[in-house]
């Protein structure tokens, strides 16, 4: 049988993993925003897997503007057409978004983040991972990984006791 299971070619990232490659994402967006210094204006995160990434990213570039944008496109049984339920304020978006971080945690097929582009077309999207399938809609990212890869994110996990492979 050559089909898997989504946890079957599973990605585990812990927190401290997400915390270094949020911070290697900070690094590849220093200096390079719009402004005469590099900087970029404000920080927004796309809810809610953006939100840590977004929050380290703000913190090593000293972004004091954060807020967010919620899109839901899936439940915890399947994909749905995405749709924003929160938008960020309108002074923060400015004109189009530009000097706008847009951070999530990952564009897997770029249907979220089409849908944030189409309103927001001079921001700069950035995501932690990118699959191939939505790579195309992401202006920087720092891993990229397959597109029938599972990515087990910290907030999506817990701790817990796992017996033995061989049992007891």
């Amino acid at each position: 049988m050559t089909d898997r299971l989504p946890h079957e070619k599973g990605f585990h990232v812990s927190w401290d993993q997400i915390h270094r490659d949020s911070r290697a994402l900070a690094w590849r967006l220093d200096k390079h925003g719009p402004g005469a210094d590099g900087a970029w204006r404000a920080v927004v995160a796309i809810t809610r897997g953006g939100m840590a990434p977004a929050m380290i990213v703000s913190r090593e570039l000293d972004i004091r503007t954060v807020d967010t944008i919620s899109v839901k496109s899936y439940n915890w049984q399947d994909q749905t057409a995405p749709r924003v339920i929160k938008n960020p304020s309108p002074e923060t978006m400015g004109e189009g978004g530009e000097g706008v971080l847009i951070v999530d945690d990952l564009v897997d097929t770029g249907r979220t983040l089409e849908l944030v582009r189409s309103l927001y077309p001079r921001a700069h999207f950035a995501t932690v991972y990118a699959k191939p399938e939505g790579r195309g809609m992401v202006d920087t990212f720092v891993t990229e990984v397959s597109q029938d890869t599972w990515i087990f994110f910290p907030w999506d996990m817990a701790l817990q006791y796992v017996e033995p492979y061989r049992g007891r």
